[in-house]
């Protein structure tokens, strides 16, 4: 599987990890009125921090090649036959 370049990945992995960031910026004021507190300050912060990664691997259109190699792991024999056209 080769790695390819996508405008509409790196727009849309953008626009993920903005969210992040912007969980991670507003952590308290997101753990106060969804979670009930301090308590939860800590794994709102952490889901920040995971998201705003999460955007960055799909900028880079490394989501796809990460997901083939999981799937070949758990599959090997039977994966590399669902990729290959129908004829």
């Amino acid at each position: 599987m080769q790695w390819t370049f996508s405008v509409g990945w790196l727009f849309g992995g953008l626009a993920i990890a903005v969210v992040g960031g912007l969980i991670v910026v507003f952590y308290r004021q997101i753990a106060d009125e969804f979670f009930g507190g301090v308590t939860k300050y800590d794994k709102v912060k952490l889901w920040g921090i995971i998201i705003a990664i999460l955007g960055f691997i799909c900028m880079a259109n490394l989501h796809s090649l990460l997901l083939y190699f999981i799937f070949h792991l758990i599959m090997p024999n039977v994966f590399p036959y669902l990729l290959m056209p129908i004829v």
